[in-house]
């Protein structure tokens, strides 16, 4: 195997960047100790420790803090017709999964190996196992135990006003920061490609055209899926059924007629689409979308095991990338400001935790769960599946790594595959292709599935983003009782759910065209460090409602340190490089970086000292769970639901 380039500029993912059609990751694959192993052998192994981590840690995590199946959870209480709606299990499992499962499992992990895919894998799985699952699972508990409380209510409750309302401002800003990211990463992934005369070149965009039609073709027959399910009730077999046609009906209609747009095209199409997902009622457009996401996503894994298991037996799945970075490679990356710590736990993000997922557990599943016995799965299972994602995609770039490395140009096959998300999809579609997928099928539907890894995740984080905007300017803690108050005309106007979501775009967009490589290098640190404070909270809660929180203690300091460290390393280098030239594209580019990295450092350090102060002055039990609250569609439903029930009882019985 030719050996690998030296030219890597990756410092904290400040410079990741294309450079002679040359893929970021690739580059930053290293000439270390290469050890052939079999991906098949891996992925077993990951997957066996995943389900026992699943099974002991996390079963061993609900019965210490407490799951009460007889409890009616907020949802079913507090059921408005718009944020409260309750859900089958499949279907919040399918909502958080396909939210929380976005660019960063994929992106994060092949960046990461720089490293070797050693220590990225063994991060995944610790990670994912005491960090991320505890810190998805313990988010949506402390939400449903107080009625659907989004993280920066909790916050208030259990720290006070001013940390709420300087984390809703964190919260804000960070999900302007993912909203333009993944905006500009779907956005592109769906570009056509143009020849020299202006004219498409079909061959280089077909896949992604036939992707971009299948997306916009999700959005309206998400809809109409949602609303035979609610007129009909379907649900089982007959929900999924339809489900499966209904996907495979859009994918022939995106073969057949794919849509060739540029990237500001694709950018309005997103920005359209993101309008009315986050204002409308959820049951509406984001539960269906998310189950038909969810299939797909499941239909990606399994696919992608199914061909790593046939190429494994096939002796085709070997890992020639380098399990562990040569100690001439580590200090060559060092040397350019990329060090293990804190660079390796920043870049692989969601594959092991990801502060976003609170916003997601707390700020939309926690509103549609049904039972409390469903928040396992929910919280913690979708956890570990998305640490599987982050495996499958370490083992492919794994295995493609000797094509990657073709004539010494970094791009598979010299041009083939050039991002992290080209890499894993044409390594999924080449294993589908070795159990007889067609080819043409199989890269259409991997570049559409990347593209649903991003594009659920974006519509999610909009939607968060809007309502963290609209909680900010809350008089109260409680969202029924803001409902009653009377408001200034201003106060309607910034409450408004219309005027928080376009707020939210203009920004998030509006960041986006400057490309998501401008903003990526603040979305892992910043990520990171919202998972801390998450922690933080989630151990301020245990202490004050008299429930074990030492599992935490860990994972707090750790992350803390960590992200920090990596926040003020961002700044420094945005500082030298705005010192060093300060022209108006470096002052647009590195010096709001600059500006954001320490507002969201002189945040954080704020909301950590007052969560940590609290940690240590409040009293066991001092504040116990709320209260049940309830709305009149809620109880309505609850009692229509008992007679059912009752009648149901009454009829086997007399059988």
């Amino acid at each position: 195997m030719p050996r690998y380039r030296q030219g890597i500029d990756l410092p904290g993912m400040r410079d990741v960047q294309m450079a002679e059609g040359v893929c970021p990751a690739c580059r930053a694959l290293p000439c270390g100790e290469v050890v052939a192993m079999n991906g098949l052998t891996v992925i077993v192994i990951a997957a066996v420790v995943l389900v026992i981590g699943y099974g002991a840690y996390g079963r061993w995590l609900a019965r210490t803090w407490g799951i009460d199946e007889g409890a009616l959870t907020p949802a079913m209480r507090m059921e408005d017709g718009r944020d409260y709606a309750p859900a089958s299990r499949f279907s919040v499992f399918a909502h958080q999964f396909s939210s929380i499962c976005g660019a960063g499992p994929v992106t994060g992990t092949i960046v990461a190996m720089m490293f070797g895919w050693l220590p990225v894998l063994l991060w995944v799985l610790v990670g994912g196992v005491f960090f991320g699952a505890v810190h998805d699972f313990g988010a949506l508990y402390a939400s449903i135990k107080n009625n659907g409380k989004s993280l920066g209510q909790l916050i208030e409750k259990y720290i006070g006003r001013t940390g709420r309302r300087l984390f809703l401002l964190f919260s804000f800003l960070f999900c302007c920061i993912v909203v333009a990211a993944f905006t500009a990463m779907v956005a592109g992934t769906f570009a056509s490609t143009f020849d020299a005369s202006g004219a498409v070149d079909v061959t280089k965009s077909y896949a992604a055209g036939c992707a971009g039609t299948i997306s916009i073709l999700f959005t309206f027959v998400a809809i109409g899926f949602g609303w035979v399910c609610r007129t009909f009730d379907l649900r089982g077999v007959a929900k999924y059924a339809l489900a499966i046609a209904l996907i495979a009906v859009m994918f022939v209609l995106g073969m057949l007629f794919p849509l060739y747009l540029n990237l500001m095209g694709w950018t309005a199409v997103v920005a359209i689409y993101l309008v009315f997902a986050c204002a409308m009622p959820i049951q509406v457009l984001k539960q269906p979308r998310d189950v038909l996401t969810a299939i797909m996503m499941v239909a990606m894994i399994v696919c992608a095991v199914l061909g790593i298991v046939v190429m494994g037996l096939d002796g085709q799945a070997t890992m020639t990338a380098p399990m562990i970075a040569s100690s001439e490679q580590l200090g060559a990356l060092a040397a350019k400001g990329n060090y293990l710590f804190p660079l390796l736990f920043v870049s692989v993000a969601c594959g092991a935790l990801s502060g976003f997922h609170s916003l997601v557990s707390s700020g939309t599943s926690s509103k549609q769960l049904s039972n409390e016995r469903d928040a396992l799965p929910v919280g913690y299972g979708a956890m570990v599946l998305e640490s599987f994602v982050g495996t499958l995609a370490v083992v492919v770039a794994a295995i493609m790594f000797g094509d990657m490395n073709t004539v010494g140009t970094g791009a598979l096959n010299a041009g083939v595959a050039s991002t992290p998300f080209q890499i894993f999809a044409a390594g999924v579609a080449r294993g589908m292709q070795s159990f007889g997928v067609n080819g043409t099928f199989a890269t259409v539907f991997m570049t559409m599935n990347v593209s649903a890894l991003a594009l659920t995740s974006l519509d999610a984080v909009a939607r968060i983003g809007r309502t963290s905007f609209q909680e900010f300017f809350f008089k109260t803690n409680d969202v029924q009782a803001e409902k009653a108050i009377e408001k200034s005309a201003g106060q309607r106007l910034v409450t408004n759910t219309w005027f928080a979501t376009i707020i939210t775009l203009v920004i998030g967009v509006g960041m986006s065209l400057g490309g998501y490589l401008n903003i990526w290098p603040l979305f892992g640190a910043s990520n990171q460090l919202l998972g801390g404070m998450t922690m933080i909270t989630l151990a301020v809660f245990c202490r004050c409602t008299g429930r074990k929180g030492f599992m935490l203690y860990a994972p707090v300091a750790f992350l803390l340190c960590c992200t920090f460290t990596s926040l003020t390393m961002s700044a420094i280098n945005c500082l030298n490089a705005v010192v060093a030239n300060a022209t108006p594209a470096v002052l647009a580019t590195s010096g709001l970086q600059l500006v954001f990295a320490v507002l969201l450092m002189v945040l954080g350090l704020i909301v950590a000292y007052n969560c940590l102060k609290e940690l240590f002055r409040a009293k066991a039990g001092s504040k116990p769970d709320e209260e049940p609250e309830w709305t009149e569609l809620g109880r309505a439903h609850v009692t229509e639901v008992r007679a059912k029930t009752t009648t149901g009882d009454a009829e086997a019985t007399a059988v």
